[in-house]
C-alpha cells in the first residue's frame, strides 16, 4: 500500500510516503514466476510503481500517459506479470518527483541454475534524503525549474554549489540532501549485517537515490562484481564501485574478523551513508572515518565484459538511432535531442524503430553534467563487449555506444534516472508495435 508515513532518522521524524516501511518490503520470486502485486493508492494523489529494469509486458510498466492510466487516490491497481532474467531490481513510482520520497523496494529474482557459491546475501539500498526534513520534493523540483538565479539572488535553499567529482566529469550533483541512507537508516543509526569471519557474502547494491551517485567500499575487504543490473560480468576485483542512480551491481566479499565500515559515500558531496559489517569484536565504525579503499580502484562500468553466455547474439545492425543528452543546470531545460519531454504530448520527439530490429543507440550527452541514462522494457549492450545494462552513466560531453534487440514492442520511456533531469524534460519515448 502507497500511504503517508514516517520515517525515524536517528531521532528526527520526518513525514514522507512510503509503502508500509523505507525500503519497502523486498519482492523475491524465481525466473520465470508470475509477479501479482496489487497497489493500494492511500495517498493524496496519483501513483504508479515501475519495476526498474524487468523487460516485462508494456502495459505493466507504470509510466501513467503512456502505459497506463495514473492510479488516483482511493484507488486500486493490478500489477500481473510473467519475469524472465534473474537479477536484483528494484521497483518505484513514475509520477511527478514521488521517487524522492520513500516509495521504493527491492526485486530478488532468484535464478534457477545459481552458479555463484556464497553463504548468505544481503540487499544494501542507497538514497539521498530530504523529504520531511528540509522540504519537499516538490518544493525541490519548483526551485531548481527555475534554473540558477535562486542560487543567484540568494533565494535557494536547495540547490547544491561546488558538488564536484573527477569521476563524474566535474558538477555531480544540483540538490543538497541532509540525509544519505542505506536501507532507510542514516549514518547515526546505521544497520547492522551481522555474521562470522570467513562468510562469503553476496552483496546486492541499489541505488534509489535521486540525484546521487555513491562510491560504495568495505573497509578491510576487497570486492568481487559479478553482475551489473542483473546481469552476470566476468568477474572483476575492485576495492569500490561507482553506482549511479537505478543502476545495481552484485559483489562477493569473504569476511574478515571484527567489525567493518560498509561505506557509500555520496560521490561529490563529502558526506557518508554508513552501515556496519559485524562478525567479531571491535569499535563501532563511524561514518566520517576515512577508509582507504574508497580511494583505491574504484569500478566502474567501462572497466566490465559481458561473457559469451549473456552477449547479444553477433548479427549487423539493421537500425543506428541517436539520443543527444540536451539542456544547462543554468536554464534548467534538460531535454533529449533539444526536445523538452511533455506528458500531454508523449510521442513528440519519439524515437522509432521496428520489431526485430538490432537497434544501436547512440547516447550523446552534450551537457557539461554526468547523466543516468535508463532504458525500460528492454536490456542493451555496451558496444565493444561491455557489460548487459539498462542504466548507463554517460559523461559530460562523452557518449556512449550501446546496441540493443527490439524484441519486446510497446511504448517505452527512455530517460535520465536524476529525476528531477526526467521531471524537467530529459525523457523521450521509444516506440514501436508488434509486426
Amino acid at each position: 500500500m502507497a500511504a503517508p508515513s514516517q520515517i525515524d532518522l536517528a531521532g528526527t521524524t520526518a513525514n514522507t510516503w512510503g509503502y508500509g516501511t523505507v525500503p519497502g518490503s523486498t519482492i523475491r520470486l524465481g525466473a520465470g514466476d508470475t509477479l501479482r502485486a496489487t497497489l493500494k493508492n492511500r495517498l493524496p494523489s496519483d501513483t504508479s510503481v515501475h519495476w526498474h529494469g524487468l523487460a516485462l509486458r508494456n502495459d505493466m510498466d507504470g509510466v501513467p500517459g503512456t502505459t497506463q492510466d495514473p492510479i488516483a487516490s482511493g484507488s486500486d491497481f493490478v500489477y500481473d506479470f510473467v519475469v524472465g532474467q534473474p537479477g536484483t531490481y528494484w521497483f518505484h513510482p513514475h509520477v511527478g518527483s514521488q521517487l524522492d520520497r520513500g516509495l521504493y523496494g527491492a526485486v530478488i529474482v532468484e535464478d534457477p541454475h545459481e552458479s555463484l557459491s556464497y553463504d548468505d546475501e544481503w540487499v544494501v539500498m542507497l538514497d539521498d534524503w530530504l523529504d520531511g526534513v528540509t522540504g519537499t520534493p516538490d518544493e525541490v523540483l519548483k526551485e531548481l525549474s527555475g534554473g540558477m538565479g535562486g542560487m543567484m539572488d540568494g533565494s535557494s535553499s536547495h540547490m547544491m554549489m561546488g558538488a564536484r567529482s573527477d569521476l563524474l566529469g566535474g558538477d555531480a550533483g544540483d540538490v543538497a540532501y541532509p540525509y544519505f541512507l542505506i536501507n532507510g537508516r542514516p549514518s547515526a543509526d546505521p544497520e547492522t549485517f551481522p555474521s562470522t569471519p570467513g562468510k562469503r557474502i553476496r552483496l546486492r547494491i541499489i541505488n534509489a537515490s535521486s540525484d546521487t551517485a555513491f562510491r560504495v567500499a568495505l573497509g578491510g575487504h576487497r570486492l568481487t562484481v559479478t553482475h551489473s543490473d542483473g546481469y552476470p560480468v566476468n568477474p572483476v576485483d575492485t576495492d569500490a564501485i561507482l553506482i549511479g542512480m537505478g543502476e545495481r551491481y552484485d559483489a562477493l566479499v569473504t569476511l574478515g574478523d571484527g567489525a567493518f565500515p560498509l561505506i557509500a559515500s555520496a560521490e561529490g558531496k563529502s558526506a557518508n551513508a554508513l552501515a556496519i559489517v559485524r562478525t567479531g569484536v571491535g569499535a563501532k565504525p563511524v561514518s566520517a572515518a576515512s577508509i582507504p579503499e574508497l580511494t583505491r580502484t574504484v569500478l566502474t562500468a567501462a572497466m566490465l565484459s559481458s561473457p559469451s553466455d549473456v552477449s547479444l547474439a553477433k548479427r549487423s545492425v539493421d537500425r543506428e538511432i541517436t539520443a543527444a543528452l540536451t539542456g544547462s543546470m543554468m536554464a534548467y531545460d534538460w531535454g533529449i535531442n533539444g526536445h523538452r519531454f511533455d506528458p500531454n504530448n508523449p510521442m513528440a520527439g519519439a524515437l522509432g524503430v521496428l520489431q526485430g530490429e538490432r537497434v544501436r543507440l547512440r547516447i550523446e550527452n552534450t551537457t557539461t553534467m554526468w547523466h543516468p541514462f535508463h532504458l525500460h522494457g528492454h536490456t542493451y549492450q555496451h558496444v565493444g563487449g561491455g557489460p548487459r545494462k539498462d542504466t548507463s552513466i554517460v559523461l559530460p560531453g562523452k557518449s556512449l555506444t550501446v546496441e540493443f534487440d527490439a524484441d519486446n514492442p510497446g511504448l517505452w520511456a527512455a530517460h535520465c534516472h536524476n529525476i528531477y533531469h526526467a521531471e524537467s524534460g530529459m525523457m523521450t519515448i521509444l516506440g514501436y508495435l508488434a509486426s
